[in-house]
């Protein structure tokens, strides 16, 4: 897949990134490859692929026992917020 110059710009757009003039033509090959690349990976046949747990074979994967291990501080941490409200951090809406 080949992406157009409109394309990064409305990605750029999108992730509120500030991309040059000189920077586009970098970044419509980069994340042209990138998606050409993607796109191979998706035509790889993996149906006979089991999954794994561990990538080394005949590895197993410690496990530490499921115990709390630090107090509970969130009030602690919560009095150097501007706005708290029922133990939730409020920020301002960013989204209209």
């Amino acid at each position: 897949m080949t992406l157009t110059r409109r394309d990064v710009e409305n990605i750029a757009h999108l992730a509120r990134l500030q991309v040059t003039e000189e920077e586009l033509p970098v970044y419509v090959d980069s994340l042209s490859r990138i998606l050409e690349f993607v796109e191979q990976l998706g035509s790889s046949e993996t149906d006979a692929v089991q999954p794994m747990a561990h990538p080394l074979e005949e590895q197993v994967q410690r496990l530490r026992p499921d115990e709390v291990t630090e107090a509970d501080r969130r009030e602690l941490y919560q009095r150097n917020a501007p706005v708290v409200e029922a133990g939730l951090y409020l920020v301002p809406k960013v989204i209209e």
